[in-house]
């Protein structure tokens, strides 16, 4: 690690944090540091390279920022697994995952057949109080919680199982029943996290989410998942591509 920075111009023009910067971007690109290593924290990195922890910790996070360093609590500073990018598609969490490489896992959170609430049945659109499956699920890139996601799905659905959502996406369980699903209204935003988001996520408490919230319907325009979402915006994106008409 001390090579990284054996070249460092302590009297030129470009900041000492720009060139810490560059130097450990470089240094994951090139694959010298690889997903998951670990940095040193603020205080001893400076202290070796005897620069200041303000320059040090802009450094690390102009990094964050960047989604190349992830800080997880009681972890440290640590380099990113892959961030994920989702073109504005039908696609799930579980496919862009799996496309980008990275292994995902899931953690059940809640698994129960309701009754669809206003909200739920406005958006799948049933009758208030006709029975949905509603499941919650933390999704896991190779080791790192990434979203937590949560699922109203109609009536017909209510014989998915814990195991299936466990091993599959909810998309491919979909597809695999023969379902297509055309077209869907989605919601972005940003908000901050609760203290049990934070936990999930092992993010700090407070922290900014990003959020989606989605109705997906099927050929005949007939509801078949309502969620309402939240990710990592350190490790999580969206994509789109504007033209002009």
């Amino acid at each position: 690690m001390t090579a990284l920075f054996a070249d460092l111009d302590r009297n030129g023009p470009i900041p000492l944090y720009y060139q810490v910067e560059q130097r450990i971007e470089k240094a994951i690109v090139e694959g010298a540091l690889s997903p998951g290593d670990r940095l040193e924290n603020e205080v001893a990195l400076g202290e070796r390279l005897n620069l200041s922890r303000p320059t040090i910790r802009r450094a690390i996070q102009d990094l964050v920022d960047k989604g190349l360093l992830v800080r997880r609590r009681g972890i440290g500073t640590q380099v990113v697994h892959g961030r994920v990018t989702r073109g504005l598609e039908l696609t799930s969490l579980f496919d862009d995952l799996s496309k980008g490489a990275q292994k995902p896992s899931t953690r059940i959170l809640r698994y129960s057949q309701d009754k669809a609430n206003d909200v739920v049945a406005d958006r799948l659109g049933v009758k208030l109080g006709s029975p949905v499956l509603h499941i919650r699920r933390l999704r896991v890139a190779d080791g790192v919680p990434v979203a937590v996601l949560e699922n109203w799905l109609p009536e017909q659905f209510l014989d998915i199982t814990e195991a299936d959502l466990t091993s599959m996406g909810l998309y491919e369980l979909l597809r695999a029943r023969g379902v297509t699903i055309r077209v869907a209204k989605q919601k972005i935003g940003a908000r901050t996290a609760s203290a049990t988001e934070s936990g999930l996520l092992d993010i700090d408490a407070r922290a900014a989410l990003l959020t989606m919230e989605r109705a997906a319907f099927d050929n005949s325009g007939v509801g078949i998942e309502y969620g309402s979402h939240y990710y990592r915006p350190d490790l999580y994106s969206f994509e789109v591509t504007l033209v002009e008409k």
